[in-house]
């Protein structure tokens, strides 16, 4: 493995078998054995459940093959269950693989759930002395880390406090520090930052973006926020059912995240079934060719299987950025002050914008048909995708470069 590798992945596969209970000790565990080579109850069962002799297993992962640089910065999505949490066990060599190998240039640090690699009984000081030594950090250079790490996991008053005693949020702050700044060469963190308040979890996306951009460190990152991924990363692996989809630059990835979770984006969406009020969304189509400041069309074909008419449903069209942000939310409330009555059989219904100030990207098409209780009975933010294409205006390209934002509006200017 050249120099410029940290983590080389080959081959790699884990497998798991379904009904196996750890039951905490040893004593118990073997117990259950002894039981079922018997033929009898397992006594640590759950509520009266049997072991199953012939129950299958299943593969977590399967045959994955990739290279990480050293200093890069990689953003690991896919869908719950995908295997994100798994693969990022098994790079922390927390569990063993089942078939395939994984080299890796440069010592560790994780943070995967709250609370891991912590001892509840110990102080929160105690337990970054615990943390470094586990690193092969001598006493002394723990030292020179301690108070870093205190201030910025600003938990300064509970530090010699046993971290049985901590909230989530509290054990997310120290645990991000003391993996933050001991000395690691990759860095892995899981969704886990999700628990954490706002202003830390823009805290702690700039600390690993200084350490991957400062001081070269490679960043691993779980997490169901695109935007977040998109901003912290600048390459991405898509998981999907134990597999590598995709694995190529952040924002490509992404896309094809979107575009995986939402079916085939590039036409006309049909056949969207609203069983509780017997309604069938036909179709969607948009404008072909979209372009900013040019008129933008949605069109929608709803057929109404019931009985009677719906004079009070609320219809709401949505338009999403490429990380899923919510950009537009229009609806003919607004618009005509009355909610979209829906009649008996086929109804056309259209959506017209004046104009489409977006800058240059892919965006998405959303839908939600809502009560006045409020009760959703169909939201999918996801339902189709478009491109805005480039645009001259005043005879300058509008292009898609993010320093712009993603709307476009006419300005005047002076000088004197």
């Amino acid at each position: 493995m050249s120099n410029d590798i940290a983590i080389k992945v080959e081959n790699l596969s884990k497998y798991y078998k379904l009904g196996v209970i750890n039951n905490g000790t040893l004593f118990r565990d073997i117990q259950s054995w002894w039981a079922r080579k018997l033929g009898k109850e397992d006594p640590h069962a759950k509520l009266g459940s049997k072991y199953d002799p012939t129950a299958e297993g299943f593969w977590a992962l399967k045959d994955l093959n990739f290279e990480i640089k050293k200093g890069d910065r990689v953003g690991i999505i896919g869908h719950n269950g995908a295997g994100k949490s798994t693969l990022l066990k098994l790079l922390s060599q927390i569990t063993s693989p089942t078939e395939g190998s994984i080299k890796i240039n440069g010592k560790i640090a994780s943070l995967l759930e709250v609370g891991t690699g912590f001892h509840p009984e110990m102080t929160g000081r105690e337990n970054i002395y615990m943390n470094g030594a586990i690193l092969g950090m001598s006493h002394d250079e723990i030292d020179k880390k301690v108070q870093d790490i205190i201030d910025f996991s600003e938990i300064g008053e509970h530090i010699d406090t046993p971290v049985k005693r901590y909230s989530s949020g509290m054990y997310v702050r120290l645990a991000f520090a003391v993996a933050a700044h001991l000395d690691s060469d990759i860095l892995i963190a899981d969704e886990v930052l999700a628990v954490g308040d706002a202003a830390f979890q823009k805290k702690a996306l700039g600390k690993m973006n200084e350490l991957s951009s400062g001081e070269g460190r490679t960043v691993l990152f779980v997490s169901h926020n695109m935007a977040q991924v998109k901003n912290l990363c600048n390459k991405g692996i898509l998981l999907n059912h134990g597999r590598i989809d995709f694995d190529s630059d952040i924002e490509t990835v992404i896309d094809e995240y979107f575009h995986i979770n939402s079916g085939n984006l590039e036409k006309e969406k049909t056949d969207i079934e609203i069983d509780e009020l017997k309604l069938v969304i036909n179709k969607i189509h948009v404008t072909e060719g979209v372009s900013s400041l040019k008129p933008f069309e949605i069109d929608l074909e709803i057929y109404n299987n019931s009985n009677h008419e719906y004079n009070d449903i609320g219809l709401q069209v949505m338009i999403f950025d490429s990380v899923g942000k919510r950009l537009i939310g229009i609806n003919p409330l607004e618009t005509e002050g009355i909610d979209c009555p829906i009649k008996c059989g086929i109804n056309h219904i259209t959506c017209k914008l004046k104009s489409l100030p977006l800058c240059m990207g892919i965006y998405y098409l959303g839908i939600s048909v809502i009560k006045p209780n409020y009760k959703i009975y169909f939201e999918q933010e996801q339902l189709l995708k478009f491109t805005v294409k480039e645009e001259i205006i005043n005879k300058r390209l509008l292009s898609n470069n993010p320093a712009y934002g993603l709307f476009y509006t006419d300005s005047e200017w002076s000088f004197k």
